[in-house]
């Protein structure tokens, strides 16, 4: 198995960057909260992604399940309130972690890719592209928060390590 703690153990990742809306003329600031937890009974690694963007007031919710681990490749699945529930796959290798979706009924399709830096954060980028023609292209850091606060829903979960 890769060294990577991003999706494959347990934590509080926080993350920065821009953010650029088809819709906007100029780049956004954001900020990213990533909750993952351990892996629950069926194998599946539950994550809940919090995106804030500058200028917008509502915070993107999106929830995460990562599975089917083999030796460089998983699937991965999300669910949020815009696209509804959407499948993907994944890949790793001992330096980078990407998925893609591209589901022609929902009429969306994107891709993230985390590149492990030797501090163990991750220098992201991320594109999606929905039906209306909305693109959204992402670019960032995410890092490992070293002290999470105490969550009633890990606690919750009695995950399996």
């Amino acid at each position: 198995m890769f060294s990577h703690s991003f999706i494959l153990g347990p934590g509080l990742w926080v993350g920065e960057g821009k953010i650029l809306l088809n819709m906007v003329e100029e780049h956004l600031l954001y900020f990213t909260h990533w909750n993952i937890l351990n892996r629950d009974f069926s194998g599946k690694v539950p994550c809940t992604q919090e995106i804030q963007i500058q200028g917008i007031s509502e915070n993107m919710r999106n929830e995460f399940y990562f599975f089917d681990f083999g030796s460089k490749s998983f699937s991965v699945e999300m669910e949020n309130q815009n696209v509804g529930k959407i499948r993907g796959i994944g890949i790793f290798d001992e330096k980078l972690i990407a998925w893609e979706f591209r589901d022609n009924e929902v009429k969306f399709e994107g891709f993230e890719s985390y590149l492990l830096q030797p501090d163990g954060s991750y220098l992201m980028k991320g594109e999606y592209v929905s039906s209306d023609q909305f693109r959204t292209q992402i670019e960032g850091r995410i890092w490992l928060n070293p002290s999470p606060p105490p969550s009633e829903e890990s606690s919750e979960e009695g995950g399996v390590p």
